[in-house]
C-alpha cells in the first residue's frame, strides 16, 4: 500500500502493525483530507436533470441562468387603471385586462382601461392608477393623486435579463430557489448525482434480532448508518453483513460499484482486523490512517483502485442529409475513470459516529458540492467544564440549552445513549474546555428535540 499523502505522526503513538509508523492525522487535517478526496471524485461527474419537485435539499451543479427576462413583459403592480397621457381619461368600454390574458390594443392618450395585478399592460400605457387613488364620473376617470409616468408598472427585465446568473453553482436548493427557478423558466435543475454508498458491517459476533447471548451482541450500526447516510444525501445501495474473513471482505470491497464503501470495525490491529490487509491487496492508497480524535482514533480513509476507463458513446459527425443522427456509436474518446473511496469506521458505535462525521460526511459533502454551500459549524459556549484528552480532539454529544452547549454523560466509545439524546457533537480541543469557552458544534442531520439534560461525564477510551 502506498502512502502518497503522508500525514503527521500523533504524539506518542506508534503503529503496532508491521509496516511502519502510525501516521495519525490531526482531526482538522483528517477532515480536510476527506474534503479533498470528495472534490477529486466529483471532477468529471456529469450532472443530472432533476424535476423541480424532486430537487429540494440538493445542490445545484451549475449556475442558475435566467432563461427569460423577469418579468417577461411590462406588468401591472396593482389593481387599478392603465392610463395613457394626462387625465382625466375616458374609460374604455371593454372589460378589465386580467393576468394571463393577452393585452388589448394600444391605449391612446386620454384613455383608461381597468387592469388587474400581474396583467400585461397595454402598449402606450403611461402609468397605472390604483383603484383607491381614483374616482369615476360617468365615463371619465379622475386621479386623486399626482400621476407619475411609470408608476405601479413593473418593467420587463426589472429583476433580471435572460442569461443573467441568478445563483452560483453549489447553491443549496431551498423552496425559495425552486420558486426562482420556476419563475426563470426551468422545469428541472442540474444537480450532482447522489453518491452511491455501500455499507459493510463486519463481525462474527453480531446479531440482527433478539437479545444478546453467549458472547453475541446486537448490531447497532447496521440499522443506524443507512438512514444517517441517506439524511446526508447518499443513495445507500445495500447494508451487508460480512464475517471475520479476509477473503469475504476483499471480494465485497473489490466487487462493490459504490462511490463510497463504508466498513465498520476491523481497522485496528486485532487478530481479525482485516481492513488494512484487504486495502493493501486491493491496491488502495491510504489517505488517512488513524486520526487524533476520541472516540474513533483507528478510523481510516483510502482511495480504491479506479475502475478501468470505458469507451464513451458519441454521435457520429452529422451529414447534410441527416443533421441530427439518433444512433450513437463508440469513438476513441473515453469516460474518465471513476474515483472511489473507502471509509473504515471503528466498530464501537459512538466511535463509528465520530468516524462518520470526521471522514464520511465531509467527503460526501464535497462529492455533491454541498461543502461549498455549507456554513461553518456554529460556535456555542459550553455551560460546564468538559474534560479533554491530553493530545487528541474529543467529540462529545451535547444538547443546546439557553444558548449554551451541555455535554451529555453517556459518551464512551461503545455508547449510543448520549448521541441518541443529542442535537450535536461538540469539538473539544486537547486539554479540555472551560465553562463559557466557545466550541464548534457539529450538527446532526435531524431536527433537535427538547429533553432532559443528563449529568456530564467523561470516558476517553
Amino acid at each position: 500500500m502506498t502512502l502518497k499523502e503522508p500525514l503527521p505522526v500523533a504524539p506518542g503513538t506508534d503503529d503496532t502493525r508491521a509496516g511502519g509508523p502510525h501516521r495519525a492525522a490531526a482531526w482538522p487535517e483528517a477532515r480536510a483530507a476527506a474534503v479533498r478526496a470528495g472534490a477529486s471524485a466529483r471532477a468529471g461527474r456529469a450532472p443530472l436533470g432533476v424535476p423541480l419537485g424532486q430537487a429540494l435539499g440538493q445542490v445545484m451543479a451549475e449556475p442558475l441562468l435566467a432563461l427569460t427576462d423577469l418579468p417577461p413583459f411590462d406588468t401591472s403592480a396593482m389593481d387599478g387603471w392603465a392610463v395613457a397621457g394626462p387625465g382625466p381619461w375616458t374609460v374604455r368600454p371593454e372589460g378589465a385586462v386580467l393576468a394571463g390574458q393577452a393585452s388589448p390594443a394600444v391605449t391612446a392618450d386620454g384613455e383608461a382601461v381597468r387592469i388587474a395585478t400581474g396583467a400585461r399592460v397595454p402598449a402606450g400605457t403611461t402609468a397605472v392608477v390604483r383603484t383607491e387613488h381614483s374616482r369615476t364620473e360617468g365615463a371619465l376617470l379622475h386621479a386623486l393623486r399626482e400621476v407619475v409616468p411609470g408608476q405601479d408598472i413593473r418593467p420587463r427585465g426589472q429583476e433580471c435579463r435572460a442569461g443573467d446568473e441568478l445563483l452560483p453553482a453549489g447553491t443549496a436548493v431551498t423552496p425559495a430557489v425552486l420558486g426562482l427557478a420556476a419563475a426563470a423558466g426551468y422545469d428541472e435543475l442540474p444537480v450532482p448525482p447522489r453518491p452511491r454508498v455501500e455499507i459493510l458491517v463486519l463481525g462474527d459476533e453480531l446479531l440482527t434480532t433478539g437479545l444478546p447471548h453467549d458472547g453475541l451482541i446486537r448490531d447497532a450500526l447496521g440499522p443506524m448508518l443507512g438512514p444517517w447516510l441517506t439524511a446526508l444525501g447518499a443513495d445507500v445501495l445495500a447494508t451487508r453483513r460480512i464475517g471475520d474473513e479476509a477473503e469475504e471482505l476483499y471480494a465485497a470491497v473489490t466487487g462493490s460499484t459504490a462511490d463510497l464503501v463504508l466498513t465498520t470495525g476491523g481497522t485496528a490491529a486485532g487478530p481479525v482486523d482485516h481492513v488494512h490487509g484487504v486495502l493493501d491487496k486491493a491496491g488502495a492508497t491510504l489517505l488517512v490512517d488513524g486520526v487524533q480524535v476520541r472516540p474513533g482514533h483507528p478510523m481510516l480513509l483510502a482511495r480504491l483502485a479506479a475502475e478501468p476507463t470505458r469507451p464513451e458513446p458519441t454521435r457520429p459527425d452529422p451529414t447534410p442529409s441527416d443533421p441530427t443522427p439518433s444512433v450513437a456509436t463508440s469513438s476513441e474518446r473515453t469516460r474518465p475513470a471513476r474515483v472511489r473511496h473507502l471509509v473504515g469506521l471503528p466498530g464501537n458505535p459512538l466511535a463509528a459516529v465520530s468516524g462518520l462525521l470526521t471522514l464520511a460526511q465531509p467527503l460526501l459533502a464535497a462529492l455533491t458540492g454541498a461543502a461549498a454551500a455549507a456554513p461553518a459549524p456554529p460556535r456555542v459556549p459550553v455551560r460546564d467544564e468538559v474534560h479533554g484528552h491530553p493530545f487528541d480532539t474529543r467529540l462529545v454529544p451535547v444538547v443546546r440549552r439557553g444558548g449554551r452547549a451541555v455535554a451529555l454523560r453517556f459518551n464512551g466509545p461503545a455508547m449510543l445513549r448520549g448521541i441518541a439524546a443529542a442535537d450535536g457533537l461538540a469539538v473539544i480541543p486537547p486539554g479540555g474546555a472551560r465553562p463559557g469557552q466557545e466550541l464548534d458544534v457539529l450538527d446532526l442531520p435531524w431536527p433537535a428535540a427538547e429533553g432532559a439534560v443528563p449529568a456530564q461525564g467523561a470516558c476517553f477510551t
